[in-house]
């Protein structure tokens, strides 16, 4: 996986990092880190462990991140419901890379290319240290619950069951 640190989405994560002074450093992983249980195998962790960042569309069509614990599923209705709007939209990879700057698969919680109205799943906080993608299906990087919130100003939430 030679140059992975070098592309441009994974860039913009290790330049956040550095603004926000996280000690957490991209590691590169032989197998791809796409999907939560991916992520964890390839790390030797709990899949809970995993902060995936799914992107929905709220209703002025602005991003809704919404950082959850790789054990569960977002429950859209109910996440629609504590922010008191009808429903959650549904987006494609066009627009998650137009409003992230990322990929599907690498989209990171930090290092986006436009602002979003950010959610952090209060499950994460299970943990002392989880793991999220950093630009790049393959690159993922060490943070916790709390050093999430403080760099994407995300607010708790309880996102799933």
């Amino acid at each position: 996986m030679e140059g992975v640190k070098e592309k441009a989405a994974v860039k913009r994560v290790l330049t956040a990092l550095h603004e926000h002074g996280l000690e957490g450093e991209v590691h590169v992983l032989s197998d791809s880190a796409r999907t939560a249980q991916e992520a964890a195998t390839a790390l030797g962790i709990e899949v809970g462990q995993i902060a995936s960042s799914l992107i929905f569309k709220l209703p002025d069509e602005s991003p809704l991140l919404v950082i959850t614990s790789g054990r569960h599923r977002v429950d859209t209705d109910l996440v629609a419901k504590n922010l008191g709007i009808e429903k959650l939209g549904r987006v494609d990879a066009d627009y998650v890379k137009e409003k992230s700057g990322f990929s599907i698969g690498g989209v990171a919680p930090i290092g986006w290319v436009s602002p979003a109205t950010i959610l952090i799943d209060q499950a994460l906080n299970d943990y002392e240290v989880v793991w999220a993608a950093a630009g790049h299906p393959h690159a993922v990087y060490p943070t916790s619950y709390t050093e999430l919130i403080e760099c994407t100003g995300a607010k708790p939430m309880v996102v799933g069951d």
